[in-house]
């Protein structure tokens, strides 16, 4: 933030942000194809697919968490969503006033290729994200950054490696339909991923509303437990 904030150091992320932006915008217009899977995968539809992975491999016994570890897990990161959305809500009160906001790159620059002017029929149906007049910070970006760090923190080996890499990959729709600046994800969303783990995991408050979840959730697990199938689960396994 304060890099971003402070004037010389500025210039650089403005810089990098449009060469990014030129870039990953620039190779669109060229196949259908690669047009088409870019805006579908800046639709709602894809969010809710990405956040069936997340899920997935959040609750999946052995791929980060033990069966032992998983109802847990899945808590505190319930926990900690709940805290970055506060601190998202109190960040977006001080962007405005302190004049940190500002229009996505498809709308700042002339030509842009916007993927909801050439597939109207998917952005009526599904929306397509592709610009925003209030862009900062990248929300989408934080909540995948959060679920990164917070996995990356038990994971070993390769599955540190995927989670990462699939948080990176999940970011890359909104950037190349330039509906977020570079710096809305690596300064705004990740400075809220961090201010959430950090209060939520690294303070008692996170363990206190993941407790607290989980009670609310008691008679839901105590449900899955009795279903054949869903008992099955590392989430409902355990007494």
């Amino acid at each position: 933030m304060a890099s971003w904030l402070w004037g010389p150091s500025r210039a650089g992320w403005d810089q990098l942000d449009a060469a990014v932006f030129q870039w990953l915008n620039g190779s669109l217009g060229h196949s259908n194809l690669w047009d088409g899977g870019w805006a579908l995968a800046s639709t709602r539809l894809s969010d809710i697919l990405v956040g069936a992975v997340m899920l997935v491999l959040l609750i999946h016994h052995g791929a980060v968490f033990e069966s032992i570890q998983v109802r847990a897990a899945l808590f505190t990161f319930l926990a900690l969503l709940l805290v970055l959305l506060v601190i998202r809500v109190l960040f977006d009160r001080m962007a405005g006033p302190l004049g940190w906001q500002h229009v996505s790159p498809s709308l700042a620059f002339e030509g842009a290729y916007q993927l909801s002017d050439h597939f109207p029929a998917l952005e009526r149906v599904l929306e397509i994200k592709d610009r925003s007049r209030r862009s900062f910070p990248g929300d989408h970006a934080s909540v995948l950054l959060l679920w990164g760090l917070f996995m990356a923190m038990f994971a070993r080996g390769r599955w540190r490696v995927l989670v990462l890499g699939l948080a990176a990959l999940f970011m890359l729709p909104r950037l190349v339909a330039g509906a977020h600046w570079l710096s809305d994800d690596l300064v705004g969303g990740l400075a809220i991923a961090l201010l959430a783990l950090g209060w939520g995991y690294c303070t008692p408050l996170g363990a206190q509303i993941a407790r607290l979840l989980e009670l609310l959730a008691r008679p839901f697990l105590s449900l899955g437990a009795q279903i054949p199938l869903v008992r099955k689960l590392a989430l409902f396994r355990q007494p």
